[in-house]
């Protein structure tokens, strides 16, 4: 998937070259829990192969996938916002190859540099927005009365 969301375009290249600077290359096997909903956000990840699956949990249910990650694509984002605890769960649905970045290293790193913060400010802030429009057109796809209406 090629977007304004994934690291590469994301990101200009002196941005993108300082972030990966603390990168550090991890692999994982299909199943693999990446994070729960409700435990400490302390790190996150770029795929760079393999599809990582977002949910929710669902009293009484198996957790309800709502995204499908893969190449170049942002795997957490609640490590940017205090209280740094994960919103969602993430496991792995196919084995994967990514870098990981420690989340405190990453935020001491925004903290030092204005700009480079504001740089990842914007990048997660254009993820949180991507992500919660299309959890809305899924939404409206699952519980909208067909012919109500297009999107505004």
């Amino acid at each position: 998937m090629t977007s304004a969301t994934t690291l590469t375009t994301a990101l200009e290249p002196e941005h993108r070259e300082r972030l990966m600077c603390l990168a550090r290359e991890v692999s994982f096997e299909a199943g693999t829990h990446l994070f729960e909903e409700g435990r400490r956000a302390d790190r996150f990840w770029i795929v760079r192969t393999g599809t990582v699956a977002l949910d929710l949990r669902v009293p009484g249910r198996r957790p309800a996938v709502i995204e499908s990650l893969g190449h170049g694509e942002l795997v957490g984002w609640s490590w940017h916002f205090p209280p740094y605890v994960w919103h969602l769960g993430a496991q792995t649905t196919s084995p994967v190859r990514a870098w990981e970045f420690d989340a405190e290293a990453v935020r001491d790193m925004c903290a030092a540099d204005p700009e480079f913060g504001l740089a990842i400010a914007v990048w997660i802030g254009r993820v949180v927005a991507q992500r919660l429009h299309a959890s809305r057109v899924r939404l409206l796809d699952l519980y909208a009365p067909y012919g109500s209406g297009g999107l505004v």
